[in-house]
């Protein structure tokens, strides 16, 4: 399936504050990226809420002033410079250090991490793919009878083996492969369109 060509970009659309259905995709994919990406720099779970909400507020604070530069994923990229320019000014203030949670440690563990366009970027991108799987997967969840959806889950998230799901839940191995087509079908839709959108 292609891209839509007519669609508005999600970051365009963010542009406009009336536009809460744009806003609200981006607070449930891009928050618990954000929030990850924040944990695993060693931010303690209150601290990295309390970034995480200024990422958003930057973003909304910014985000007319963005322009993609022609390289994929240039939005996430931006992004993930606000959220990482913002951990390192969180530690910089001293919060980390009163709250005895690293200190200078810490900021030089930040301050010693690449740019964003090295190998973090990659990782964060991949974080991101991650996201959109479990943002479509939510969407679409609720468009399938339970069999169906517990024969796609159980054999192509969870592994299990196909013979085995298809007894337990009395499908033939045809009614199996049909329900995994049907959901992945309907999951990449939801992602190209929702990649569409972010990458433009």
């Amino acid at each position: 399936m292609g891209e839509p060509e007519t669609r508005p970009s999600l970051m365009i659309r963010l542009r406009d504050p009336q536009d809460q259905e744009a806003w609200t995709r981006f607070v449930a994919i891009y928050e618990p990226l954000v929030l990850r990406l924040l944990r695993q720099r060693g931010l303690q779970e209150a601290d990295a809420r309390d970034v995480a909400q200024q990422v958003i507020v930057a973003v909304t604070q910014a985000v007319d002033s963005w322009e993609p530069d022609g390289e994929a994923a240039s939005f996430r990229r931006w992004l993930f410079t606000i959220a990482r320019n913002l951990s390192l000014r969180f530690v910089q203030r001293g919060k980390l250090a009163r709250r005895g949670v690293g200190g200078t440690d810490m900021l030089k563990l930040l301050q010693s991490l690449p740019e964003p366009e090295h190998h973090t970027i990659a990782a964060f991108d991949n974080e991101y793919r991650n996201e959109i799987f479990h943002w479509a997967a939510a969407r679409a969840r609720g468009e399938f009878q339970d069999h169906t959806w517990q024969a796609f889950w159980r054999t192509c998230v969870l592994q299990e083996p196909i013979a085995d799901v298809a007894a337990e839940l009395g499908m033939t191995m045809g009614n199996m492969y049909v329900a995994r087509s049907r959901i992945i079908a309907r999951l990449r839709r939801l992602v190209e369109d929702c990649e569409a959108e972010d990458d433009a």
